[in-house]
């Protein structure tokens, strides 16, 4: 059998279209599955600009959602989206932890194209986005749109770095990689939780709170504008605290105010069960805001978008990934992405295509009737024309850089070294799980795919030596 045939059967199997049998062997619930069907662009003639509601959650594994596969999470509000837009299932971030994927977000570009980039992630006050760097809020922005972020930033620290510095109008939210979910004590015992520039004392469950400010944002009458919202949940980030585990945070502010550094880590606890209940509850989050989107009026006009940041961590379900959280192998980049746009987009679908976060950036840049800055060349590709207009994507190559390790996937090819030094080559199509190394007898394929990652990265800042 060709490559490109067995690409094709992987491809029909991850579909559904060949039954329930299939889809159980990867994974997936053969009734969601037997009700998708492979993407095809609808090319409905174009309207006004669409809202963009963008909605992240912090290390979310690739198979934590109901319909991306999990056996034991539940996530009817997100599997409703789905099934009312498109699902992606080789979809990937921009890199392998917190911050720089969402430098590669808000630039468009690889995060080693930037000092702030560099940091995996950033833990202190020397780096961040330069606020004279464009950014998807500041284009959008300047194109007439409304802009907001509400949740995590995870791109620098007052005074210097601020989202309302880079393009945003209104900002709610924590500007560090993680807090504790009752107190807002950050990794350095300090108070996270800001409305613009100034502190915030509210005392409640986090996400209860973000919640609360998004559905806020989209109820509120915009005038004529379109409007961005960046809505970044830190569920299911550690610490291991749902709403209602008063007991449990005050333990953990306790170790944190007596100095006990790594408290918020919160290596010795969690569980399964722990995690469940808050990706349940991101998923009951995420429905509220939907639900107040509906109520708006907004919904037919309103492009919403749900990725995770990274792969999944401690307690995620990723399988049959490899890897997590800080890999650039399969289950640290691939993340679960829905796009729904009722105005554009026909539901009840699935994409195969490889698509990464600075793809998103470009795309949404393209909706909105943006111009990227010529002086800050975009490395993502839109994929407006695919979606609306049914275009084919071109094959191209998604790169990824993170200390100690190197990716790049043309195809259905991976190229990869993790921090054994090995030059690895794995079919994705017929390895997902990235067990079977083909690189001995792919010689002439490895060396190019090397080489193509050798080159893009000569273009991207060096790490700074210890």
């Amino acid at each position: 059998m060709s490559s490109y045939d067995q690409s094709a059967l992987s491809r029909r199997a991850f579909g559904g279209a060949v039954g329930a049998g299939a889809a159980a062997a990867v994974g997936l619930p053969a009734v969601a599955e037997a009700r998708e069907r492979p993407f095809r662009a609808a090319r409905r003639p174009g309207g006004k600009r669409p809202n963009i509601l963008f909605i992240l959650g912090d290390d979310l594994g690739w198979a934590d959602l109901s319909s991306y596969g999990s056996p034991h999470i539940k996530t009817p509000n997100l599997d409703r989206l789905a099934r009312q837009g498109v699902r992606f299932t080789d979809a990937y971030s921009g890199s392998a932890t917190c911050s720089p994927t969402r430098f590669s977000l808000y630039t468009g570009r690889f995060p080693g194209r930037t000092k702030g980039g560099l940091a995996e992630p950033i833990a202190d006050k020397s780096v961040g986005l330069d606020p004279t760097h464009p950014t998807l809020a500041s284009l959008l922005r300047d194109a007439g749109y409304a802009t907001a972020l509400i949740g995590k930033w995870h791109c620098g620290y007052l005074p210097d770095y601020s989202p309302t510095r880079s393009g945003w109008d209104e900002f709610f939210g924590n500007f560090g990689g993680a807090l504790e979910y009752y107190s807002k004590l950050g990794l350095g015992g300090e108070y996270d939780l800001y409305e613009g520039d100034a502190e915030y004392k509210d005392l409640r469950y986090y996400t209860r709170i973000l919640t609360e400010r998004a559905s806020e944002y989209v109820l509120r009458d915009h005038g004529d504008k379109p409007w961005l919202l960046n809505l970044n949940f830190t569920t299911p980030h550690w610490p291991w605290i749902a709403d209602g585990d008063e007991e449990q945070s005050a333990e953990i502010v306790r170790r944190i105010k007596a100095g006990e550094k790594g408290a918020l880590w919160h290596q010795d606890g969690g569980s399964v069960e722990k995690y469940t209940e808050m990706v349940q509850d991101l998923d009951r989050s995420i429905g509220e805001v939907l639900k107040a989107l509906k109520k708006s009026g907004q919904e037919r006009d309103t492009l919403v978008f749900f990725a995770s940041d990274n792969g999944g961590e401690r307690f995620s379900y990723n399988w049959p990934l490899s890897g997590n959280k800080a890999s650039l192998q399969e289950g640290g980049i691939r993340v679960p992405t829905i796009v729904r746009w009722p105005a554009r987009l026909d539901g009840g679908q699935v994409s195969h295509e490889p698509v990464f976060t600075p793809d998103w950036t470009a795309t949404l840049l393209e909706i909105g009737g943006a111009r990227p800055n010529p002086a800050y060349e975009l490395d993502g590709t839109s994929l407006a024309p695919y979606l609306l207009k049914g275009e084919e994507l071109a094959e191209r190559e998604l790169f990824w850089r993170v200390r100690g390790e190197r990716a790049l996937r043309r195809g259905e090819w991976k190229y990869y070294r993790g921090k054994g030094g090995k030059d690895q080559l794995f079919n994705l199509a017929a390895d997902q799980r990235e067990q079977a190394d083909r690189a001995p007898g792919e010689p002439k394929l490895l060396a190019e795919l090397k080489a193509a990652w050798e080159r893009t990265n000569a273009g991207l800042l060096p790490y700074p030596t210890a």
